[in-house]
């Protein structure tokens, strides 16, 4: 059965077009808790961490319409009876049904908006300063780095040319990984330079031009941990990754439930774990060239350590 686009939200964000709890600016090199779905306290093992000062603001400027439009029109699958999907999704291994059979509506369902971030500022300041820090924990990175090792092409294959999108001093693939090209995009030059997989770099913000240097049908894999959630112009961005893909080529997006919450966007950030992978998902569907998208769970120690999920997608093989 078809999955519908649809089931209204307002039961599980009430507060989206008013006042929701959020955080306030913090000063820290790293990431912090950032959806809906954290931004309050949560039990890691026995001890608890707290979503660092939390408070109410107003977030009507940020959200507008759009996101009033996704609660309309989203629906996730898998409904255990009267409950609905999104209240189920944290059990691991459902996170995966999300993206299954999904009914898209004709037109893309967010408005300018719902793309807008609490610190509008230059990102290019933002990231100015190199962070040589990792934004999740040892077992959510060893769990992806598995993950690349599963679906990565063998290394030193000739001819093989991936792409690390909004890459940084590290890269996450398996150790010793290689290919003749492996190109990496960052914000940051002086952590780009650090890290020990790329054969060439490029500094580009997406949000500012998100035009891709390079031919078309250029690369077998790009992957972008972890940064989805920054893209103002995700369908740009999107089309890109579909034109510089070689056909069958793959595109691998990884998140957590971290972020710089200023400047993750509001469709982000006041949503949850289950809806990002349904974000993540139509932006392959509406850039169009690609395969229906899929999801997977690869959290390593659910509750006990970050949780980590996979929308990739395949560029349509052409005849």
């Amino acid at each position: 059965m078809a999955n519908r686009f649809g089931v209204k939200l307002q039961s599980r964000l009430p507060n989206l077009a008013g006042i929701y709890p959020f955080s306030v600016p913090i000063k820290t090199p790293t990431s912090v808790p950032c959806s809906a779905e954290t931004q309050k306290s949560r039990v890691v093992g026995k001890k608890k961490r707290r979503a660092f000062g939390c408070r109410n603001i107003h977030r009507r400027v940020l959200l507008g319409i759009g996101v009033s439009l996704w609660s309309q029109f989203l629906s996730m699958a898998g409904n255990v009876g009267s409950k609905s999907f999104m209240a189920s999704a944290r059990q691991k291994g459902e996170i995966e049904q999300v993206l299954k059979n999904v009914e898209w509506p004709k037109q893309f369902p967010f408005k300018d908006e719902d793309f807008q971030r609490f610190d509008e500022s230059s990102d290019t300041l933002f990231y100015e300063m190199p962070r040589f820090v990792t934004h999740i924990d040892d077992q959510a990175i060893s769990a992806l780095t598995k993950y690349y090792s599963e679906v990565l092409p063998s290394r030193n294959t000739p001819g093989v040319a991936i792409l690390d999108m909004c890459s940084s001093w590290v890269s996450h693939y398996p150790s010793g990984y290689k290919q003749e090209r492996m190109v990496g995009m960052g914000m940051n030059e002086e952590e780009l330079k650090r890290n020990p997989v790329l054969t060439e770099y490029v500094v580009q913000d997406l949000n500012n031009n998100p035009k891709l240097p390079y031919e078309d049908n250029t690369f077998d894999v790009i992957t972008n941990v972890v940064s989805v959630d920054y893209l103002t112009k995700p369908l740009d961005v999107f089309k890109e990754i579909s034109r510089v893909l070689k056909p069958g080529g793959l595109a691998i997006m990884s998140f957590s439930n971290r972020c710089f919450w200023t400047k993750a966007i509001s469709i982000w950030t006041s949503t949850g774990n289950a809806d990002h992978v349904m974000i993540v998902g139509s932006y392959f569907h509406y850039a169009g060239g690609f395969e229906p998208p899929q999801a997977v769970d690869i959290s390593p120690n659910p509750g006990r350590s970050d949780p980590m999920y996979i929308v990739y997608s395949r560029k349509i093989a052409t005849a």
